[in-house]
């Protein structure tokens, strides 16, 4: 069985807005599912909310949005590519996210274009 790349051997998303720390499934221009831990370090808490931290909603946006880029840019046509969140729809956020717990982000791809994707 070969490893799974890192995230950051396939998106070049960087400390401190890297926010998948793991790819655990990959199937190249398909689908991907990361692990974000979240370990209260992270300097948002702080301000998001004081006495009672939560992961800002828009966050949750970019980090499977980050996994679903892991997804296209490991498929070789798209390797080095610069991705660009274009949208969303239809988030739905079920419950509060606190330091100590562990985000899974799964993403499948649907339609694909020369210029955009959307999954």
């Amino acid at each position: 069985m070969s490893s799974l790349p890192k995230p950051s051997d396939l998106i070049p998303h960087r400390t401190p807005f890297l926010f998948v720390d793991e790819i655990v499934a990959l199937v190249p221009g398909q689908s991907a599912t990361g692990i974000w831990k979240l370990t209260g370090e992270e300097d948002f808490f702080n301000g998001h909310f004081p006495n009672r931290p939560t992961l800002p909603g828009v966050l949750m946006c970019e980090a499977i949005a980050q996994v679903g880029a892991c997804a296209i840019l490991s498929q070789e046509k798209f390797v080095g590519k610069l991705p660009l969140f274009g949208g969303l729809d239809g988030a739905r956020f079920r419950r509060q996210v606190v330091p100590g717990d562990l985000l899974e982000m799964s993403v499948q791809l649907g339609r694909m274009s020369a210029r955009a994707g959307k999954g």
